[in-house]
């Protein structure tokens, strides 16, 4: 005895073709985020630095372009920004920094992504 599908009811599933897509798609996708992450903790790091050289309450802005290069020496991933590219503002006796720089990521020959980070630090 057997048993017989009826004709509208095909076989289920994914075709050789469609793994083959979808694996290249999911490839591209992760060269991307592998490439784009270092700039993305970067940022994080030149953020977290900022903070800390507005959190310890210099008095000018030389003074807090040195502290941030001395950030830099601890947090040995930053290489965007220096010193001389913080934005600093004063009002009175707070500060303001802020920062910004463009990244460049050569996704393959000839095509490249752009990304522009920009931050500040809370005044204090």
């Amino acid at each position: 005895m057997t048993h017989h599908r009826p004709a509208s009811q095909g076989q289920r599933g994914i075709t050789i073709m469609g793994l083959l897509f979808w694996a290249v798609i999911i490839a591209f996708l992760g060269t991307i985020v592998i490439k784009v992450l270092p700039t993305v903790q970067e940022y994080w790091a030149i953020k977290q630095a900022v903070r800390r050289v507005v959190e310890g309450s210099p008095a000018s802005a030389a003074e807090i372009r040195a502290a941030f290069e001395k950030q830099k020496i601890i947090e040995y991933g930053i290489n965007a920004v220096s010193g001389r590219d913080l934005q600093i503002d004063t009002s009175g006796d707070k500060f303001m920094v802020r920062f910004a720089y463009d990244k460049e990521i050569e996704v393959f020959d000839p095509v490249y992504l752009l990304i522009k980070y920009q931050g500040a630090s809370a005044t204090r």
